[in-house]
Parts: structure tokens; sequence; C-alpha cells
């Protein structure tokens, strides 16, 4: 028995040995990985720890909105939902559910999940069966061939939009239907409360948010600010533990501009309404503050709702107030009696004689509609005479008289710093002959924009005063450059009120509770090799005479029928837009006040 037992008792000891090495071996080669990962190469266990606890939330910052001078909203950004695909989710779903099927059914699902062809057959049959994706596509009003393009198309993808900016109630639907790999996303979208009555001036952003057109694009950096940035760690149950590190965001600017939405309604609708009565091709308006150079109003038409944009076409987009140019016509009459005053040639009593009714300069041909003879200045104004205006510049120098027009900013921007603006067609050191200074007393020769004829007018409305346009709001007026003597813009201005008296070229235009003092202009638009039959016809003007605080400027392109004189097309939206943007603004009727100072006269 003893004998016997010797080597049961060895052969456990050797177990026991044999176990215990195994146990030593294998903790030692645990605390040898482990110190390896720890110690000598950790990189890329911190990598595989931070791949399932750190996260990077972004710090979301809302578009900055922008406001009329009051504090009106003109564009605000509103919450909406986007839907997204995780099309790698919705094909592991598929798989998933194809296999519970094989186990129900008692295939062999092993096998089946390694015939890849067979499964893919089935997971796309399985797919087609679910009402719930065709009801997805008829939510979203989307092709269920496009959907599905965008979901199978590529089943590693992660991340894949269905639908931007849906509705809340859609978003709440698709978030009832629970369909796998089907996620909604939080973003935001621009709302533009005016609409069409300011698009021009405002612009739009594309869909993620970007400016693309006027204010949004020129000020797109400030009304974007910075997003921050949060990288936190967390624990198995989602629950944040750790900060590791945090950018604040940089909230972004509102920008507040010089425009009064109510005398932009106002100018928009009279604007609109005149481009309709007269079939014109298109129209534009401005109205300035003259002692500020900010812009009140900037309308065009036609425009668009930039609220919607499929009936958006590119002419209706076309901010025309600062891009299209035109010769302005006989709006630029006033400027030529100017030059003559500023240069000593004549004075404002002064007669000029336009007799017989025409002149030939150089071999061309510069006439009246009918011989005036003797004419004071007012007058000139009063009937728009070519001869009288074109009389005085040839007895001016014609770099002096070449120059005042560049001096009031011809040839170059306004200074409103808007995309798009155009500085006009206006070349100052060429050659000019006599015939060419001639017409350009009368508008030709030089093309320019709403926007400069409204800086001159501006200019005439501050006595004298140039000043920059601006669209944004000013908290005091801008510096100015005085180009004339104020005594002679007040004669010019007071000679400009002549147009709305008895056989003037306004005479029935009236401007309620106030004095205007005004000039109509209407133009031939030039084609190759001369002008064609299509004309421009203007208005422009500063209110009240007595005291101006209003330049306006209406033009009205290619007006259809027999009417398509300036007085006659632009003259009331001039009227409707000066009467009732200076109620808006509380300025005191003068007109009243003049014809009660004159019955006190006559009393005494």
């Amino acid at each position: 028995m003893k004998t016997k037992s010797k080597p049961s008792q060895n052969l456990i000891a050797w177990r026991f040995i044999l176990v215990c090495v195994l146990l030593v071996s294998v903790f030692v080669a645990l605390i040898a990985r482990a110190a390896y990962l720890q110690v000598i190469e950790p990189d890329k266990a911190r990598a595989e720890n931070a791949k399932r606890t750190v996260r990077m939330e972004k710090l979301h910052v809302q578009r900055g909105m922008i406001f009329d001078r009051n504090g009106k909203e003109l564009a605000v950004s509103v919450p909406v939902v986007s839907v997204y695909a995780d099309p790698l989710a919705l094909d592991k779903a598929l798989k998933s559910r194809v296999l519970r099927l094989a186990r129900k059914s008692g295939e062999d699902h092993v096998a089946l999940a390694d015939n890849e062809v067979l499964l893919a057959e089935r997971k796309q049959a399985l797919y087609k069966e679910q009402a719930r994706w065709r009801e997805l596509s008829d939510v979203l009003q989307l092709p269920s061939e496009q959907v599905n393009k965008k979901l199978r198309g590529n089943a590693k993808r992660r991340f894949v939009y269905l639908k931007r900016q849906v509705t809340p109630a859609v978003a709440k639907y698709i978030k009832q239907m629970r369909l796998p790999g089907i996620h909604l996303l939080d973003e935001s979208k621009r709302f533009y409360p005016s609409g069409e009555i300011a698009a021009h001036i405002l612009g739009v952003t594309n869909i993620d948010g970007i400016g693309i057109e006027g204010i949004e694009k020129r000020f797109d950096k400030a009304l974007t600010g910075t997003e921050g940035l949060r990288t936190i760690r967390k624990d198995a149950q989602g629950r944040e533990v750790q900060v590791l590190s945090e950018e604040e965001r940089v909230a972004p600017e509102d920008i507040h501009l010089s425009i009064d939405l109510r005398i932009q309604t106002i100018a928009y609708r009279a604007l609109k309404s005149a481009v309709l009565t007269y079939q014109a091709t298109s129209g534009s308006a401005m109205v300035v503050d003259v002692h500020t150079g900010e812009i009140l109003a900037m309308v065009n038409s036609p425009s668009f709702n930039p609220n919607d944009m499929s009936n958006a076409a590119p002419y209706k987009r076309r901010n025309r107030a600062i891009t299209d140019l035109f010769e302005p016509g006989s709006t630029l009459k006033p400027l030529a009696i100017l030059a003559g005053l500023d240069h000593g040639v004549i004075k404002p009593e002064d007669t000029i004689n336009t007799f017989p009714g025409w002149m030939r300069l150089g071999g061309s041909l510069v006439k009246d509609t009918r011989n005036h003879g003797e004419m004071k200045l007012r007058d000139i104004l009063k009937v728009s005479s070519n001869m009288g205006v074109a009389k005085i510049s040839q007895l001016l120098p014609k770099d002096y008289f070449v120059g005042v027009y560049q001096k009031v900013g011809f040839g170059e921007d306004t200074g409103t710093l808007m995309i798009g603006e155009s500085s006009g067609l206006f070349y100052p050191n060429r050659r000019w002959s006599d015939f060419e200074i001639a017409t350009l007393s009368y508008g030709y020769a030089v093309s320019v924009s709403t926007a400069q004829v409204a800086r001159l007018y501006a200019t005439l409305g501050a006595g004298g005063i140039s000043r920059p346009l601006t669209i944004l709001k000013q908290e005091a007026p801008q510096p100015g450059e005085r180009l004339f003597k104020e005594q002679d813009v007040k004669a010019v201005v007071s000679m400009m009120e002549s147009i709305f008296e008895k056989g003037g070229t306004s005479s029935n235009i009236k401007v309620d509770g106030y004095r205007a003092a005004g000039k109509t202009g209407t133009s031939k638009k030039a084609i190759a090799g001369g002008y064609g039959d299509e004309y421009v016809g203007y208005f422009a003007g500063v209110a009240p005479a007595s005291d101006p605080r209003l330049a306006v400027v209406v033009m009205v392109n290619e007006p259809g029928g027999d009417v398509y004189y300036g007085g006659d097309t632009a003259g009331p939206v001039f009227a409707e837009i000066v009467s009732n943007a200076l109620r808006m603004l509380n300025v005191a009727p003068d007109k009243e006040r003049v014809a009660y100072i004159s019955e006190s006269k006559n009393d005494a």
C-alpha cells in the first residue's frame, strides 16, 4: 500500500505545481501586458478609452438679427428640424431583422448570415415590404425612389440628409414612427417678416445659413458669430463626469439698418402700383435723409419673396436701385444751373436767350420742343428747356463743368458698400466736344444709378454738403464736404418748385401739405448705334422745400403705352412717398404755413 501511494502523491504534487505555474504565468502576462499598455505604450489605450468616454459638443449660436432703424425685425432665425439617416445603422437593423425571422422559420440563420448575396436579397425584400418606409416618403413629399437611393445607395455611410428644414408637425410625426436609422437634427432657418418689401436690401441665406445676397452677405461674418466647443468625459450610463476643455462661443452681432420699414412699405407699394399701371419693365425708388445720408427706403419692382425662393428668378432678385444704369435726362438740369451760379457766369435773376429754340454745335443739333425766347433760370427748369442749360454749359470752362459732375459722385459708388453696387459710366478725363458738354447739361453722356441721383439730390437738400449714403443707422450725422455755396443751392431749390406751377412739367402733381422742389426727367434708352424707342422716366426732388428733410428719387423703366414722361409715370409715386413719409417723421407741413403768412400780409 505504501509503495502505491508515493506515485499518487507525486502526481498530485506535480499537478499542483503545474496549476500554480500556469496561474502565476497568466498573472505575470496580464501584469506585463498592463504595464506595456500603460507605461511603455499608453497612447493606444488612451485613444481607445477616449473613443468610449470622450465626447465633443458644439455650442450652437443663432444667426444675428437685422432690424430697421426703429427696432422692427427685418430678419430673424426660427428653429426648424432636418431629417437625416444613418444608412449603416439601417443596414444593421435590417440584417438583425432577417436573422430573427430566419430563426422563427427554422432556417439556418448562421448559413444565411454567411451568404452575403442571399442576405442582401432578403434585406431588400424586407425593406420593400415595410409600409412605414413608403409612409416616410409620403410624409417628406419625396419620391420613394429618391429616398431608397439615399438609404440603400451606400450602406457604409453614417450621415445623409433626407430633407432639410421640415415643419414641426412633420418632425413630430417622423419621431413617432421610430424608424431605425432615421434621426432628427435641430437647425435654424432665416425668416423675413417684411417679405418682398425689403427683399433686395436684406438678401437671403442659403440652406446652411450662409449669406449669399444683400445685407446677409455683406455682414455675414458679423451675423454668424462663432460656435463654442466643449470636450467632456462621460461614464457608462452617459452621464457627464468631467469637462476636459471648453471654448466659449462668440455671440453674433445684430445689424441695425437705416431703413424705416414704414417708409419702405409706402415706397414699395407706390412704386409697384406705378409699374403695374404703366406696364413698365421695372422701377426703383430711394428715400434719403439729407441731414445724415441715411437711406430710409430703397425699393425695386419686380421683387421676390425671400421666404419662398421657388419663384425668385434672377431678374427679380437684382437690386436695380444700385446696379442698373441709365442716362438720367433732365433730372441733371438743376446741376448745370448750379454750376453756372457757382462759377459766377450767371446770377439767380438772370435770363437766358434761347431764341430760336435750337442751335448747332459741331454739326449736331440741340433743340427745345418750341421756341421759348428769353427765359429766366426758374422758367428753364419749369419747362425743362434743353436750350437753356446747354447755353449755360457753353459759358463754362469744359474742365470745370465736367469736374462738377465728377465732384457730386458720378463715376464712383455712393458709399453704401452694398454688394453689387455700380459706380456708373462717366469718363471725365476724355476729350469733350461742345455738343457733348451740351448733352451732359441735360442728362446725357453719363449713365448713373438711382442711388447716385439720390446722392446728388441729398446734396441739394443739405444746402450743398455732400455725404456718402449709408444703409446702416447712424448715431450722429456723417461728416460731409461742402461742394457749393449754400445761397446758390437754396436759389436752385427755390427754382425747382416751379415745376409744380401752372405750365410746369408736373403741374398735375400735388404733394399734400408740403412744398416740394423737384425735377422730371425722360430719357431715351441707348442701343447699339444710337437710341431706341424705349424710355426711362425719372422724378427727383427734395421736401419740404422751405427746409428740406428728404431727398426722393423715382425711376420707371420702359413704361408701355403712350404715357412715358417722367412727370406722368414717376411723379405720382414721388408725391405719395413724400407726403406720407414726412408725416411719418412728424415733419410739420409748410404749405399751409406759407398760405397763412400770405393771408396775414394781405390783411395788413
